[in-house]
């Protein structure tokens, strides 16, 4: 099965069917469960139908209506520029992601994201390669580090910073980049070029004490993406006489201890452990084969995911008998409005691997596992009709993943 895993097919409960019989049509997976459904006779998409066995048919204890909570980074529109590109998930092509907006974007060996800032915060995560990065603050105080996979950097609003892809085995580098506004535009940045086009000369060379003629080669337009010269030696890009800005713009994600667990392991970074970041918490997430996320929610926010290998199952709660379920895989980015209960699972065989990123200084979530075991027993059982030695059993303690 190289669509669905076994796995999966089991935790449809009844769902779409792969194999011969009423759960499958000749064209693909029909949308059949426990006799209720029928196949489909118009026109389908039955690869990108077997993609969301949970949408084509949905487990019964889905109901009512909710926002789409899923949007693939494949659907999005490629800026292609000399020697790489962008893609964004924005409020336009995710309309329920209001708090936060993301950019996948690729660099080549020396290729540069030019000279830039934004009204926004930029929070990064590195997926694949190298680059150098460099900024300034307000005090002219300077920045500079070279990133690799599993690092994140964080640029606050207004801070001026560049990127520039470094030499190596994946020539260049890919990044997932995360902004603290979900109507944030790649398209929409202060770019040096684009300011420098369209400044009057005599300004330009009353600014700088040059002569108009120093100006003669700028150019015309944005350069955005474009081929720059290889950096040198990173301490000289440590530039300035007002030495270095006293907050590190960068963090080495994967070489904090994570949080283990029977079934994956949680990375959480945020404002403690890297101080830089204050608009944005992220947790690094792996779940084992049939492991799960917890249900949980976050007191404090929105989440917004990005999806970076395996196969997911997610249903979020959304109060008024409302559930719906989605499905994730890879290059995929999910989302789950303010206080919404949810759990994510992995439903594939391989270790399922996402980010989890939320619009605050500080992680914060709440563990209805936990929230049962510390609310009187009595209590708990006239609401859940469980058994009180059930109940008793239940650990204190929070569990972020919980095994299959």
């Amino acid at each position: 099965m190289n669509v669905f895993s076994r796995r999966g097919l089991i935790a449809a409960a009844g769902g779409v069917a792969l194999g011969a019989g009423p759960g499958r049509s000749a064209e693909g997976p029909s949308p059949n469960r426990g006799g209720k459904g029928a196949d489909i006779l118009g026109p389908r998409n039955a690869p990108r139908e077997a993609q969301d066995p949970f949408t084509l048919a949905p487990p019964k204890t889905d109901h009512g209506t909710m926002p789409n909570l899923k949007w693939s980074f494949a659907d999005s529109h490629m800026r292609l520029e000399e020697g790489g590109w962008a893609r964004q998930t924005t409020t336009r092509e995710l309309p329920v992601s209001k708090a936060m907006a993301g950019v996948n974007m690729r660099l080549k060996a020396n290729v540069v994201r030019e000279m830039h800032w934004h009204k926004e915060a930029e929070w990064a995560y590195m997926i694949k390669g190298r680059a150098r990065i460099t900024a300034i603050d307000g005090d002219g105080r300077t920045f500079a580090d070279d990133v690799g996979e599993g690092d994140l950097w964080y640029f606050p609003s207004g801070i001026p910073h560049s990127i520039q892809g470094l030499d190596g085995p994946e020539d260049g580098c890919e990044f997932l980049l995360v902004f603290d506004d979900g109507g944030f535009s790649e398209d929409s940045t202060f770019l040096i070029t684009d300011w420098l086009a369209h400044t009057p000369r005599d300004v330009l060379a009353k600014n700088f004490g040059l002569s108009e003629s120093a100006f003669d080669a700028i150019p015309e337009k944005e350069l955005y993406i474009f081929p720059g010269p290889k950096p040198g030696a990173l301490a000289q890009d440590q530039l300035g006489d007002a030495g270095p800005a006293p907050k590190r713009f960068s963090h080495r994600m994967l070489e904090q201890e994570p949080i283990r667990s029977k079934g994956g392991s949680v990375r959480i970074t945020d404002s403690s452990v890297f101080p830089a970041s204050t608009t944005i918490a992220a947790a690094l997430v792996e779940l084992e084969p049939g492991a799960m996320r917890e249900l949980h929610w976050h007191p404090n926010g929105d989440e917004w995911q990005y999806y970076l290998s395996g196969r997911g199952r997610m249903t979020v709660f959304g109060s008024e008998s409302k559930a719906r379920s989605f499905d994730y895989q890879a290059g995929d980015v999910g989302y789950v409005p303010f206080a919404m209960g949810h759990y994510i699972e992995n439903t594939g065989d391989t270790p399922l691997t996402f980010l989890e990123m939320f619009r605050s200084p500080r992680y914060v979530d709440v563990s209805l596992r936990q929230w049962m075991a510390l609310t009187p027993h009595a209590l708990v059982q006239a609401h859940t009709k469980l058994d009180r030695a059930a109940i008793d059993a239940l650990p204190q303690t929070k569990s972020f993943v919980v095994p299959g």
